[in-house]
């Protein structure tokens, strides 16, 4: 990267602090970014699975939708921008979503909170100019889009999670899996979901910029606490079977190839009392009552080497099924793991494939996700 354009990189607030701990600055979606810190990503992995690990990811849009009267109105527009239950949200509870096009494929994926008054939704970082112009263009009749650009978000994720954020706000141990709650702390007005990106308990925290750095130090000096960078949780979330925009899901990828029905409740789905009414409704329902063509899966390689992104797949007569859109090391399970889309005719666990590395065809086997269960406090 040349001095210019490594200027022109954003600086997360608490840069200073990642520089201090030794991590390793690298390029990502505008910003610069830890990768790794000193104990590198199979220790941070391992760390993260069996304590608790803190994840700065302030790089990643936070927007407040306030309506202008009805909030009845922000909730209806809302919902009519994705194949998903708002309406049904209760108050303080927070639900994955998913911005889709007219051709049924995936403008972003995020995560949107019922705050009573207000919609809180948080984005990725790669798309929060796009979703904030997205939301701006199809809700400004109802509601204000406030980007928020004075709060950091930090993750803390892991079996001790709980202990470790508790020590320093007590309330979050009566949180469940998925809810919200604002705390007034030391550290100033902070905004909590129970909800991560590694397949265990933990908890995302909007908080004022001017107390990260002191909630920052506070978490990584409580026992079981230790810094996390992007290697690592990249690594984590493929073990949980998560998926990764840009990569995994894209604008031309629909919800249910990607595996993501789930995501979309009984209410929206052919039947139901809001069916329908979202952009690429046709495509998407079709797909959801009779089956897409091709499928996200977990992959597990018969090698040693993993199969990275772009690895093409095959049928072991060399027919192309597909391709692999995620893949590497999986610590926790001690072996190579990949994702990729494949006919659907091929899409049963336990199917043998063959995936294309350095020119030679290499043994690779349809798998169950996630590789690692999920341990989220329901």
């Amino acid at each position: 990267m040349t001095d210019l354009a490594q200027s022109d990189l954003k600086r997360l607030v608490l840069h200073d602090l990642h520089v201090s701990l030794g991590g390793k600055m690298v390029p990502f979606a505008g910003y610069d970014m830890p990768v790794q810190y000193p104990a590198g990503v199979m220790t941070e992995h391992l760390h993260t699975r069996a304590a608790a690990g803190l994840f700065d990811v302030s790089h990643m849009g936070q927007v407040i939708l306030r309506p202008h009267g009805d909030m009845a109105a922000l909730v209806a527009a809302f919902e009519a921008l994705m194949p998903v239950d708002v309406a049904g949200l209760a108050e303080g509870r927070q639900r994955y979503g998913l911005f889709t096009n007219e051709t049924g494929g995936i403008l972003d994926d995020l995560m949107f909170a019922n705050r009573g008054d207000h919609l809180f939704v948080v984005v990725n970082a790669a798309c929060k100019e796009a979703d904030v112009a997205h939301m701006t263009a199809h809700l400004s009749a109802v509601a204000e889009v406030e980007h928020i650009t004075d709060r950091a978000l930090l993750a803390l994720q892991g079996p001790m999670a709980e202990a470790a954020l508790a020590a320093w706000v007590p309330g979050v141990a009566e949180m469940r899996f998925m809810d919200v709650r604002v705390f007034d702390t030391g550290f100033g007005p902070m905004w909590v979901s129970r909800s991560g990106y590694t397949g265990e308990d933990g908890f995302e925290i909007s908080v004022p910029e001017s107390g990260a750095m002191d909630l920052a130090r506070a978490l990584l000096s409580t026992e079981g606490v230790m810094p996390i960078g992007l290697g690592a949780r990249d690594s984590l979330r493929l073990e949980a079977g998560l998926c990764l925009y840009g990569h995994d899901i894209d604008t031309t990828t629909s919800p249910v190839e990607a595996g993501l029905t789930w995501a979309i409740q009984k209410v929206r789905r052919t039947g139901g009392a809001r069916a329908g009414d979202f952009p690429g409704a046709a495509r998407i329902l079709r797909e959801m009552d009779h089956g897409p063509e091709r499928l996200r899966v977990g992959l597990s390689p018969q090698t040693r080497a993993p199969m990275r992104e772009g690895t093409q797949l095959f049928d072991p007569d060399g027919t192309p099924l597909g391709e692999v859109t995620s893949g590497g090391f999986g610590p926790s399970v001690q072996a190579p793991i990949a994702m990729g889309y494949v006919a659907a005719s091929h899409a049963t666990p336990g199917t043998a494939l063959e995936g294309e590395v350095r020119g030679k065809r290499m043994a690779v086997t349809v798998t169950p996700l996630p590789f690692h269960p999920t341990t989220y406090k329901r």
